[in-house]
């Protein structure tokens, strides 16, 4: 049974809100609401209705209004991936007071590597009477024990970005289909090996940090893209190291391998900055561009520069104006004490470890390569956040940027 939250205590009339469900929608313009038993509306969001512009989130301001309560953000770091501070933290400020929250109804933090920080910057929101966390743990340990405890104390929780295995059975998960994302990367591979026309593709597989179960999920996808290649010997898996998302351990283990066998001339990466430490030896030792495949995720402006220069063959762009929207939503609806339409609660993913399905939110993943890095930036132009044309055509980029189309 789900405990009792603190958002439904302060304002009891609203746990009776009944909803209609809507059709589902694909965009912001067929959003609809429905009335509630009490007469006011309770507005149906759906997954794929988030834009640049945070637009609907304006359609929440009511529901924002009728909740009670902090709502608590914890990021997991700054170092495994840029992504929280140059996008994530930027983006779910900007969400929330779209939706007329202000700063005292909302609080950011990120725990910069230290599950124990974690540990303390969610017992501090708690304490400041949290209605709803918002968790994106270092690990699935020491988030499932924050998720366990919020709940003992009737705070909702929210998996944000990565599956907290082990944690509470009734919470919520936000995040894009990871093993789409994984698949994304691995038809890259395949199809920048047959552009760059690579003889005898000899691929080095290297996994995010196993203790990650996205990192999981993209294995996933992309081995279910490989495998055939390896069977049918079109491919050969030439070793496949010890997972990470530390880019110094990335960068030392593929050394490593390189070194031993030589003969490796594609690498499954599975994101940017993985990416960016396997090209940096690359270059050094004077590979040329537009030979040796790597692949990434994350659309940050060291990996669109990597594209651009021909050592990447693409970045898998998640959209994370989209994520963070989608969890901020999901937020207020749970600080309102309101169930949320099933046009937002689109998915269920399987949490093995408990052997449940969680209700989920899934935002679409898209693959970027040359030609589609105008489209992030245009992106980043309209939300004010994210890799702008500034940040990537920087000296001899200049020139590729013109001819991608990149003003």
């Amino acid at each position: 049974m789900r405990p009792v939250r603190k958002s439904l205590v302060a304002i009891g009339a609203l746990a009776a809100f009944s909803l209609v469900l809507a059709a589902c929608s694909n965009s912001s313009d067929s959003t609809s609401s429905q009335a509630s038993s009490s007469g006011g509306e309770v507005p149906q969001i759906s997954a794929g209705d988030f834009t640049a512009d945070f637009a609907v989130m304006e359609q929440l301001t009511g529901l924002a209004a009728q909740g009670d309560g902090l709502i608590g953000v914890l990021l997991p770091d700054t170092t495994t991936s840029t992504r929280y501070v140059q996008y994530d933290a930027p983006f779910l400020a900007k969400a929330f007071e779209a939706a007329g929250l202000t700063p005292d109804q909302y609080k950011i933090d990120n725990a910069h590597g230290s599950a124990q920080t974690m540990q303390t910057q969610a017992d501090a929101d708690i304490n400041a009477g949290a209605s709803v966390l918002l968790i994106d743990p270092l690990d699935a340990g020491s988030g499932a024990a924050i998720e366990a405890k919020a709940e003992s104390q009737g705070v909702a929780v929210i998996d944000y970005d990565r599956l907290v295995s082990g944690g509470p059975e009734d919470r919520y998960y936000v995040s894009f289909n990871n093993v789409q994302v994984g698949e994304l990367i691995g038809q890259g591979e395949v199809d920048c090996i047959d552009a760059w026309k690579v003889q005898d593709p000899s691929l080095l597989i290297m996994n995010g940090d196993p203790t990650d179960n996205n990192a999981k999920l993209f294995a996933q996808g992309y081995n279910g893209v490989l495998d055939p290649h390896f069977s049918d010997k079109s491919y050969t898996k030439v070793g496949e190291p010890a997972g990470t998302w530390t880019p110094s351990v990335t960068q030392t283990n593929f050394e490593q391998q390189f070194t031993a066998h030589p003969n490796i001339n594609a690498v499954i990466t599975p994101n940017d900055d993985n990416a960016n430490a396997v090209i940096s030896v690359l270059q050094k030792d004077n590979v040329p561009a537009n030979t040796f495949p790597t692949t990434g995720q994350d659309a940050s402006p060291v990996g669109l520069q990597n594209i651009l220069k021909g050592y990447q063959c693409g970045t898998v762009y998640k959209p994370f104006y989209a994520e963070a929207q989608a969890a901020a939503a999901l937020a207020i609806y749970l600080r309102a004490g309101v169930t949320p339409p099933s046009t937002l609660v689109n998915s269920t993913t399987k949490d093995t470890e408990i052997g449940s399905d969680i209700q989920s939110v899934y935002t679409t993943p898209v693959w970027v390569i040359t030609d589609k890095v105008k489209d992030v930036i245009a992106d980043s132009d309209t939300t004010g956040v994210g890799p702008t044309a500034k940040d990537v055509c920087t000296g001899a980029l200049q020139s590729a940027c013109t001819q991608a189309g990149i003003s």
